[in-house]
């Protein structure tokens, strides 16, 4: 188990935005901070893999929600048939509703 950073979330992401503006490097941001150019790397590195992780999701969502849309205008078209075939049946046998 590491120990706790003395660095909030907050604060390492507004590291992390200020190494990749121009001009600016991860040594320069870690000089400032007075940490290893690494640890500002590392920063950047788990920031991406949650933004990765985050657009997985997302990605996972849109499909789910596709296929489901896909889905209910299936089953809407079978309801229609069936109340389509109801009726045709109903006229044929003479009966109505």
């Amino acid at each position: 188990m590491g120990r706790k950073s003395r660095f909030s979330a907050e604060a390492r992401l507004a590291a992390v935005r200020l190494a990749h503006e121009p001009g600016s490097s991860f040594a320069s941001v870690s000089h400032d901070l007075g940490v290893h150019h690494m640890t500002v790397r590392r920063w950047a590195q788990a920031l991406e893999a949650e933004e990765d992780s985050a657009a997985r999701q997302a990605r996972a969502e849109h499909a789910e929600l596709v296929a489901l849309r896909h889905r209910v205008r299936v089953l809407e078209e079978e309801r229609e048939i069936l109340a389509k075939a109801a009726a045709f049946l109903a006229r044929e046998t003479g009966r109505t509703r």
